[in-house]
């Protein structure tokens, strides 16, 4: 059976960043982040007598007619396509045009978006199957052996059968991660992917878990296909590493773990980076919470080689905070970053504005703990979006019930960061994006030019800022548009 896993080229304001990211964006400057489900979907597949064919046309960057060649020259069984809430009224219309030309093809959609609303896209277009969950790996494999050998299908799938539209139920994520093979690097031309934030490379992705063991932050849609968390054993993730350093001579990984799992495992895996020499041979990060960090695990982790830990600030108001179900206290921000500077450790912040009960004064509070952090060297990178509430999210239910949208809620395609979604009490959505602008604006500040500079060690450094750099001023012609 020939199946394409593919991420069909996109019509819009830039280069879109889809797979294996909790918000949707349109870049200037693109990164282009493994999506490692899909990557393991692609895996599985092959290892069960597939003939798989690996096609991200986005970051390959092709044209719309190249990729309507490919798929009528290769004529696959079965594609795959991952969306999100802004493209999947393009990946509608994409598949309809496919079905005429490919009427035997059988089309497949899955995502956070697909889960949230999955009658919604079995209704508006033709496509075969709807995957809810984020098990994409294990129900594509339970499709395709219901195709070919008429295995009952596992639950989480929509389909039609003489005209209705019907489900097997609920899915459930109850598959051992150990149980999936490592994910093929070559099959899934993982050369493709990176981002600014790597100081070394060959540089790659792992996914120790999925996806976060809080799972309860309001705005997160990878919850709503993610609702609970699980984890690979210590062993699997060390051989992964250990095959990454010696196939393929990788110097830096990210894991791309919603929150990279703590306590006795995290302990676990770090003896096991130091005791196998790992941590002399590359540099590791991944996303974590600030209330999880402390003066020893933090010690430990800078020992078995870790390098940035990506914490997610959001906003610098309590009332937010706990509005979000955050789980932290404003204190736990800074006595974090204090905890992971000592202990040698880089810190990445993620921040958003414009939420719908937040005042212009609320935001400038968040605008001004990100420049005390940034500047006094309590953080080293950042990055702001817009707050936005996708379907499926208690976010998104609570923006309906209390009218925050500034637009009717079905105009998917605006849920793409070039605009705010809320109403916001006293900011226009001009200065929603400037306070976004504003915040890209203190990697700009002189103290923090000066102390990167005076931090070059090696080339690896220099081509380091260059990256940031770059990315910087897309980041800052990104947060200028809004639509007319």
């Amino acid at each position: 059976m020939k199946v394409v896993i593919s991420y069909p080229p996109l019509n819009g304001k830039g280069h879109p960043t889809l797979g294996q990211n909790r918000q949707f964006q349109w870049f200037h400057h693109p990164s282009y982040i493994y999506p490692m489900v899909p990557a393991s979907a692609a895996t599985l597949l092959a290892k069960h007598d597939c003939e798989v064919i690996w096609n991200d046309a986005i970051a390959e960057e092709w044209e719309y007619p190249q990729y309507l060649r490919f798929m009528e020259e290769t004529k696959p069984d079965l594609v795959a396509i991952e969306t999100k809430t802004p493209t999947v009224k393009q990946y509608w219309r994409i598949i309809g045009e496919l079905k005429e030309k490919l009427p035997d093809t059988i089309f497949v959609l899955m995502g956070d978006h697909v889960t949230a609303l999955p009658e919604e896209t079995m209704q508006n277009s033709v496509v075969d199957y709807a995957l809810t969950g984020g098990d994409f790996d294990f129900l594509l494999l339970s499709l395709v052996d219901h195709i070919r050998y008429k295995t009952p299908l596992s639950s989480g799938i929509w389909y039609r059968e003489n005209g209705q539209i019907k489900n097997t139920g609920k899915f459930e994520l109850t598959g051992s991660l150990d149980a999936l093979p490592i994910i093929d690097r070559d099959l899934t031309k993982w050369y493709l992917y990176g981002e600014k934030i790597y100081r070394r490379t060959p540089f790659t992705y792992t996914m120790a878990g999925r996806d976060c063991p809080w799972h309860r932050c309001t705005f997160c849609s990878w919850t709503t296909i993610f609702p609970t968390f699980r984890v690979r054993s210590v062993e699997s993730v060390l051989d992964e590493i250990g095959m990454l350093i010696e196939k393929y001579h990788v110097r830096e990984i990210f894991d791309d773990t919603g929150t990279f799992p703590r306590g006795g495992w995290l302990e676990r895996f770090c003896q096991g980076m130091i005791e196998r020499g790992y941590n002399k041979k590359i540099l590791f990060s991944c996303n974590f919470r600030f209330d999880y960090i402390n003066e020893s695990i933090a010690k430990l982790m800078k020992q078995a080689g870790f390098r940035l830990m990506k914490m997610g600030l959001e906003s610098a108001n309590q009332s937010t905070l706990d509005r979000l179900d955050k789980g932290i206290q404003i204190a736990d921000i800074e006595n974090g970053c204090r905890i992971a500077k000592k202990a040698g450790l880089e810190v990445h912040l993620t921040i958003m504005v414009g939420y719908p009960w937040e005042t212009r004064k609320d935001g400038e509070r968040t605008l001004d703990l990100a420049k005390r952090l940034m500047v006094y060297g309590w953080a080293d990178m950042l990055q702001a979006t817009v707050a936005i509430g996708y379907p499926g999210t208690p976010l998104y239910q609570q923006a309906v019930e209390n009218d925050w949208f500034r637009f009717d809620p079905k105009e998917y395609e605006r849920f793409d960061m070039t605009e705010p979604v809320f109403k916001t009490p006293d900011m226009t959505p001009e200065e929603v994006m400037a306070i976004c602008d504003n915040i890209y604006k203190l990697f700009l500040s002189p103290r923090y030019v000066a102390r990167y500079i005076a931090g070059i060690r090696s080339w690896d450094d220099v081509k380091f800022i260059g990256r940031g750099v770059k990315a910087v001023i897309g980041h800052l012609r990104d947060f200028k548009r809004l639509p007319k």
